[in-house]
C-alpha cells in the first residue's frame, strides 16, 4: 500500500462523511475528551485546529473557543467541518488550507493538531508546520497534539516518536504534559516557554 495523499482523503470524505468512525467510536470520544482536557477550561480565545478532517473534534473545540479557525486541506473535508460547526458561526469558521500554508490569523491562544502529522512529509511539510506553529502560538499558551502510537499502512512516516520529532522541529522550548495515553494513541498538552 502507498501512503494516502490529498486525493485519497478527498475520496474518503466524498464516499463517507465518517470514514474512521470518529463521531461514533467510544475510543474517539475518549480521545476528544482528552484533547479538551489538554486545552483546559474555557472559554479560550483564538483556537487554531489544523487538519480538522470531518469536524468531529471541531464541534467540541468551537463550544470551548471564543474564536475557532478549523482548517482542512480537502474541499470535501472542509464542507464536513463547516457543517459540524455551523451552529457556532460566525465565531467558528472552517477554511480550506493545506499545511504549511498560513492560517487565517497571525497568533493564537491554542493550537490543536490531531491525527495529521504522520501523513506529512517530514521535511517538506512537517518541519515547516512545526516552525510555523511555534511562531503562531503566543508564549505561555498551549499546543495540543493527539496522534496514534501505532503506524498504519497509509502513513508517510512512523507514528512512534511523532510528537517529539514535531516539537524538536519547532526550535522552541516546551513544557510537555501527557494528558492521556492508551495503547493506541497519546494526547500531549505542550506549553510554549
Amino acid at each position: 500500500m502507498r501512503p494516502i495523499d490529498l486525493d485519497g482523503f478527498a475520496a474518503k470524505f466524498a464516499g463517507d462523511n465518517d470514514p474512521w468512525h470518529t463521531w461514533t467510536d467510544p475510543d474517539e470520544a475518549l480521545k476528544r475528551a482528552a484533547i479538551l482536557h489538554g486545552l483546559g477550561p474555557g472559554p479560550i480565545g483564538r483556537v487554531l485546529e489544523m487538519g480538522a478532517g470531518n469536524g468531529s473534534n471541531s464541534r467540541s473545540l468551537a463550544a470551548r473557543a471564543l474564536r475557532l479557525d478549523a482548517t482542512e486541506a480537502t474541499a470535501e473535508g472542509t464542507a464536513l467541518v463547516a457543517h459540524a460547526i455551523d451552529r457556532y458561526a460566525p465565531r467558528a469558521c472552517a477554511s480550506r488550507l493545506a499545511v504549511p500554508a498560513m492560517p487565517p490569523r497571525d497568533d493564537y491562544d491554542a493550537i490543536v493538531i490531531a491525527e495529521l502529522l504522520y501523513y506529512l512529509d517530514p521535511i517538506r511539510a512537517m518541519q515547516p508546520l512545526a516552525r510555523q506553529s511555534a511562531e503562531l502560538l503566543r508564549p505561555g499558551r498551549t499546543l495540543v497534539l493527539a496522534h496514534h502510537r501505532i503506524t498504519f499502512y497509509d502513513f508517510v512516516q512512523p507514528a512512534e516518536g511523532i510528537h517529539h520529532r514535531f516539537l524538536d522541529a519547532t526550535g522552541v522550548d516546551w513544557r510537555v504534559r501527557t494528558v492521556r495515553q492508551t495503547v493506541r494513541w497519546q494526547v500531549l498538552a505542550c506549553t510554549r516557554l
